[in-house]
Formats: structure tokens, sequence, C-alpha cells
């Protein structure tokens, strides 16, 4: 999928391929929570590398998350072509610690946010966070969220006969 000049969003979602679909969908759900204009493709570092470099060029997005098992690439090499934020998701598979350490391993001056293995929701928060250094809606929205999370854990507190302190 190449993008027409006229789509314009604020994150950028590339799978590196179609199993990773289900984390990509936690991914766009968060962020369409938020309110935050994204887009989902699936493109690969190592099969599409030159589609991979077309779709960074031609994005207007402010942040990227790539989402990948295996060697777990994509990360990278969309980093290797953009100066905008990545953040890079690594996926479960037969052996995990493969795709986190592709994405965690950088080297120097080429930097790949990491968050944790399958966590589509925490990739998309810090997307938002990022966003939110510049947009008051959006920093309101992350204020709102947190404190929910708070009023959840209190809940859960008194409900197993605590008083959350």
């Amino acid at each position: 999928m190449f993008l027409s000049e006229s789509d314009s969003m604020d994150v950028m979602i590339i799978l590196g391929s179609r199993s990773d679909l289900p984390i990509g969908e936690k991914v766009k759900s968060t962020l369409k929570d938020f309110g935050v204009d994204c887009k989902l493709t699936v493109a690969s570092a190592h099969r599409t590398p030159d589609v991979v470099i077309k779709l960074v060029e031609k994005s207007d997005a402010k942040v990227f998350i790539a989402v990948a098992g295996l060697s777990a690439a994509l990360p990278g090499f969309i980093a290797a072509h953009t100066q905008r934020p990545v953040i890079g998701v690594p996926v479960s598979g037969k052996v995990n610690i493969d795709s986190i350490l592709s994405i965690t391993q950088m080297p120097p001056g080429v930097p790949v946010a990491a968050v944790g293995l399958d966590a589509g929701e925490n990739a998309a928060l810090l997307a938002v966070e990022i966003l939110a250094l510049l947009d008051k809606r959006l920093e309101g929205e992350l204020i709102s969220y947190r404190s929910r999370q708070r009023e959840r854990v209190l809940s859960d507190a008194r409900e197993v006969g605590g008083d959350g302190v």
C-alpha cells in the first residue's frame, strides 16, 4: 500500500507481516481511543525494503510504530531512513529473545524506542506521550487516562479488602 500525497496522519504503523495484525490492531485501537490519526500497513525490511523506504520517505507521520518478530529488523530499518521517532514492538514467537534484542540493541546514532513483547497498547501510549509534548488536548487525555487507571487500582484494592494505601 502506497500512501497518496493527501494521506495525513500522526502515526504510521508498519507491520513486518500480516501475522502481526492482532498487535497492530491493538496499536490502532488505542490510538483511535485518543483521537490520534493513524494508518496501518504491511511492509517487510527484508522482502520489500524499497516499499518500506518509500513509505517512510513519503509519509508525514510524526511517529512510526514498527511491529516485527523473528529478526525484527523493521524498526531499525525505518529509523535508518528518518529522524522522526520510531517505536519497535517485538512480537512473540518460538524464540522470543531474538525480536527483543534486535529492537533494543541498536547501534549508536540510530535509536529505536522499544516496548515489551506484544505490547501494542504501550507502543500507542508512548506515541501519544510524544505527540502530547506539543498537543495540549492529548496531554489532557493522558492525564484522564492515568486517573482512570489509578481509580481502577484503588477500586480493586477496596474489593479485596484493602484501602489502597
